[in-house]
């Protein structure tokens, strides 16, 4: 697990370099998507490349982590509408090439098992963005989730909703009860993972993902048995990490190492 600790306007640029990087050798590549507000410094900086004529995303696809239940198409708040707002009509993807899980779907079961097929179809996820929860989950795999979960029906903690109440007017009771989510054992098989997190609210959870025992208690810290990790928190979010100085040695230093 690679842990960078850096400024909060900083985090945004260095995944876009990843991201940059990944597209230079593989035009067509597959990207993983997350919602909230920890990817938006990297859908800003990756928008600008492509404004720029730096970055092409026409070749890609993009796959969604989750979705609530009984949003409606169209629906502000509904993930597929507010990742189009925040990313995908900011840069150019090819129409239809950013999917996510159908949480309007009659038969919500089907719905999951179609969406690990198309990911499968795709080739897998070649690089996914995550954000994580006060209370560790990533995606809506909330505490107690299987670490070999797939996608799936997800009922959210009263946490979670308290968290997510301010996209929806503070109003907790408007807040879906239901989602569809990745699974843990889907989001490990990505090729390559990208976990942004600031803020003192995540402080604990970002110890326990990077430093403490892996647990379905903390559904992060599966990421500890990924490959290809990379943290990248703001002084906030490190400040209880027992390790933090060792960490930024690491970062200062990892190109001398030969």
């Amino acid at each position: 697990m690679d842990v960078v600790i850096a400024p909060e306007d900083e985090l945004g640029e260095i995944v876009a370099d990843e991201i940059a990087t990944l597209f230079a050798a593989r035009p067509d590549a597959v990207l993983g998507l997350a919602t909230g507000s920890s990817p938006l410094r990297i859908y800003d900086a990756v928008a600008a490349r492509v404004a720029q004529g730096r970055l092409s995303l026409a070749r890609a696809r993009g796959f969604m982590l989750d979705e609530y239940v009984g949003l409606a198409p169209g629906h502000p708040c509904r993930y597929s509408t507010v990742i189009d707002q925040d990313f995908v009509s900011r840069v150019d993807f090819a129409p239809g090439a950013v999917l996510g899980p159908d949480g309007d779907a009659d038969d919500l079961d089907a719905a999951c098992a179609d969406y690990e097929e198309a990911i499968r179809a795709a080739g897998g996820v070649d690089l996914q963005i995550l954000g994580i929860g006060t209370d560790g989950h990533i995606a809506f795999n909330e505490p107690g989730s299987s670490l070999a979960s797939r996608t799936r029906v997800k009922t959210l903690t009263a946490q979670t909703r308290e968290d997510n109440a301010r996209f929806f007017d503070g109003d907790v009771d408007t807040v879906p009860r239901h989602c569809l989510t990745q699974g843990l054992g889907t989001i490990m098989e990505a090729r390559r993972i990208v976990l942004v997190a600031t803020g003192d609210a995540k402080a604990e959870a970002v110890a326990q993902l990077v430093e403490g025992a892996v647990s379905a208690r903390w559904p992060a810290t599966v990421l500890q048995h990924h490959r290809r990790v990379m943290v990248l928190v703001d002084e906030a979010a490190a400040s209880s990490l027992e390790l933090a100085d060792y960490y930024r040695d690491t970062r200062t230093h990892r190109h001398l190492v030969s």
